[in-house]
């Protein structure tokens, strides 16, 4: 049977043993470099602000997914922010148990729309709740590297949450 022929019965199919090899250079693209240059060079945590309906993306986008404009404006966003979810891994990447769970979150930035996925640090699992204040802990400046482990994790803090957000959030907060 051709490669290119079409089975006809299911019981035609034959498996191929081998293996595939298959590499990829994971590349972050325009908007990726900005934010890890940004990140790594000032401290800072930028988003991308979508012109037209106002929205804010941590990490940055090159185009608004709600709208499909061109995005260009990057802004900061600030290095605090609100938990909006939290849980514990138990495991790696690879499905390999960790030494010890690590605690994680997501974090909604006091300037963006988008929660960002990252790990909490300096409190226990009992002290984490929803809509806590947490801000980042980054690396020393030498130390970084321009990936997102520049920013070592998220611990609560102790300063309020803005009095008038002048963006719009997370679809919870749009008007129908």
């Amino acid at each position: 049977m051709a490669f290119k022929t079409r089975i006809q019965r299911p019981a035609e199919a034959k498996p191929w043993y081998g293996e595939l090899p298959v590499e990829s250079l994971y590349t972050m693209g325009i908007a990726g470099e900005k934010f890890f240059r940004t990140l790594k060079d000032k401290g800072k945590i930028i988003g991308a602000r979508c012109e037209k309906c106002n929205y804010v993306y941590v990490p940055p986008k090159m185009y608004c997914e709600r709208c499909f404009e061109s995005i260009e404006k990057m802004v900061d966003v600030g290095l605090t922010g609100t938990l909006t979810s939290f849980t514990l891994v138990y495991t790696d990447i690879d499905g390999n148990p960790l030494p010890k769970p690590e605690m994680v979150g997501l974090i909604q930035l006091d300037g963006a729309s988008t929660n960002l996925f990252h790990r909490l640090g300096e409190c226990a699992m009992d002290d984490l709740y929803i809509d806590l204040r947490v801000e980042a802990v980054l690396k020393p400046a030498k130390q970084r590297t321009g990936s997102i482990n520049d920013i070592k994790y998220f611990k609560p803090s102790k300063k309020k949450r803005p009095i008038n957000r002048s963006r719009k959030t997370v679809d919870r907060d749009r008007k129908p």
